[in-house]
């Protein structure tokens, strides 16, 4: 509610074909004497080649037969083609910080560190272990000298407080994760109307609740979920985030939280949602309904509705063959009308220790990975080997089952590769095949979802994404945790408490509980963050500025 989330969601995981659509190739043994790239560069013969240590995820995906993630074919590839002779340094993906911090206690860290989280290179900058990379990339690194010119966006989000570049990121491309879906079958058949007020998806709610909209004459059916995403998606209708930006200053809103909070109270008490929703933590038991055909509106993340790989969308239409499904906007509110959170198109991945023996030999290999022609390697694989072109179209394996053992293990050797650097191949569309029915309704879908969620004129409420929310300072962090903490559970018991526990009894117990346990200091600091960052931080406006590209 107040502290970014520290899970990082990937977008439509999209079949065995979008996980073998994300590496690349070759063989070869890294050393200095002339070679032909497996895409087609050459290397000049007796050029210098600088050394580099470099982290690299391992989750124990590679087979025994393609060796270990520190060394295999695609190591290989880079270590041939590339400007640097790179050792990898093997990160356990479940415990990486404890792994660093064991790296940092012994002095022998990596000259690149490869991290998802957010926090954890910021405190990497508070302690003074990174390098400022603006001279560098100026003078040895061509390519993404030209990314940061192309996407200024790249440049904000890389940028720390004292205004140097220490943050190398990808550009993804982006697209909603949630869509409210619902039954549009349960509507024609009790002859409603999408909804377009908080007052009309009640009424809904209830109809889908009472009125038997499956035909199966009992009462089992239920209009909507708050449990887990279902329950966000609330939220954000109200635009119910915590901070806010009010007049030009960066307020944490308590009204939103109330009106929310509120609505989510009313669907309890009218009897329109799961009573038990409190106890489905990660939402499985809303999902089974939804995907058993006695839930009538859901919000869902786009992977797991209507994938391939999941079969969701499959499940649901095994289940019930009549279910028609709509993705529909979130409807409007008095505070505005919103939408939910976006895959992140400018995702921060790597940063340079400040101890780095050969910086330029780092910086190099860094620029090398963030090139174009990588990028296709790294999505694709081999021209012949492992795709194919279709033709006017995007590239298609040529063995998937290859595919699944080679190239399922590359995405952690790609952190500083940019994937929307191949274009428009790297929508989630270009994966699916319209020719079949399933794929086709998924393509329908996403298309209505874009329509319906991708315009700024619905704007997600955030300031910005989880993953370039300001990092909180170690003391103000625990206060935050706590307060969070707290509050959630004032709300929580009044939406299922009846009169016992209203929601106005909630809110005087939220903010005497903030007043107490230093919710002035955080507001102090964020509003400060926000008159020094405002026109220099990514905030949600960038967003639209790549879809609009």
């Amino acid at each position: 509610m107040f502290s970014r989330s520290q899970k990082w969601v990937s977008v439509l995981a999209l079949t065995a074909l979008s996980s073998s659509l994300l590496v690349g190739c070759g063989g070869g043994d890294g050393k200095t004497e002339q070679k032909k790239s497996d895409n087609g560069k050459t290397a000049a013969q007796g050029e210098a080649r600088g050394a580099a240590t470099v982290s690299l995820y391992d989750r124990g995906r590679v087979p025994a037969e393609e060796g270990t993630m520190d060394k295999n074919r695609w190591t290989d590839w880079v270590n041939t083609n590339g400007p640097t002779n790179v050792k990898y340094v093997l990160i356990p993906r479940t415990d990486s910080i404890t792994k660093f911090n064991t790296l940092f206690a012994s002095g022998d860290v990596p000259d690149v560190i490869n991290e998802y989280e957010p926090q954890y290179r910021d405190l990497l900058f508070q302690q003074k272990q990174l390098l400022p990379l603006d001279d560098l990339i100026d003078k040895y690194a061509p390519n993404y000298k030209q990314l940061l010119a192309q996407y200024p966006q790249l440049k904000k989000a890389g940028t720390k407080p004292d205004g140097k570049l220490y943050e190398i990121g990808r550009l993804q491309g982006t697209m909603s994760m949630y869509s409210l879906i619902i039954r549009a079958d349960w509507l024609k058949k009790l002859n409603l109307q999408m909804p377009q007020t908080p007052e009309d998806l009640f009424k809904i709610a209830k109809a889908f609740t009472e009125q038997d909209p499956d035909g199966d004459g009992k009462k089992n059916t239920y209009g909507i979920s708050l449990a887990s995403d279902s329950g966000m998606g609330i939220s954000k209708m109200y635009g119910d985030v915590g901070w806010v930006v009010k007049d030009g200053k960066l307020v944490y809103d308590w009204d939103r939280a109330k009106a929310s909070n509120e609505f989510k109270k009313r669907l309890f008490d009218e009897g329109v949602v799961d009573k038990d929703y409190l106890t489905d933590k990660n939402g499985e038991k809303a999902k089974q309904d939804w995907l058993s055909g006695k839930l009538g509106m859901y919000v869902m993340q786009h992977s797991q509705q209507l994938n391939p790989g999941l079969n969701n969308y499959q499940t649901l239409k095994k289940n019930v063959p009549s279910a028609e499904i709509l993705p529909v906007p979130l409807p409007k509110t008095q505070f505005g009308q919103f939408s939910m959170n976006f895959l992140n198109p400018a995702q921060m991945t790597t940063v340079v220790y400040r101890g780095a023996k050969d910086p330029v030999a780092a910086i190099k290999y860094i620029d090398f990975m963030a090139s174009k022609d990588t990028a296709k390697v790294m999505k694709y694989g081999l021209e012949g080997s492992h795709w194919k072109q279709e033709p006017n179209g995007c590239p298609i394996p040529v063995d998937m089952e290859r595919n699944k053992k080679e190239l399922v293990y590359v995405p952690d050797l790609a952190m500083q590769t940019s994937p929307d650097l191949v274009g428009a191949c790297n929508k989630t569309e270009s994966s699916f095949d319209p020719k079949m029915p399933d794929h086709q309704a998924y393509l329908t879908f996403i298309k209505q979802a874009r329509e319906a969620y991708e315009t700024p004129e619905r704007p997600i409420p955030d300031l910005t994404l989880s993953e370039h929310m300001p990092t909180l300072p170690a003391d103000l962090a625990k206060i935050n945790t706590d307060l969070t903490q707290q509050i959630s559970g004032f709300w929580a018991k009044s939406i299922v408490s009846g009169s016992a526990y209203t929601i106005d009894k909630a809110l005087s117990d939220a903010k005497a509980v903030w007043e107490k346990g230093g919710g002035k200091q955080l507001e102090d600091w964020y509003a400060k963050w926000y008159v020094d960052n405002k026109d220099k931080a990514f905030l949600t406006q960038d967003i639209y500025k790549f879809l609009n590209k």
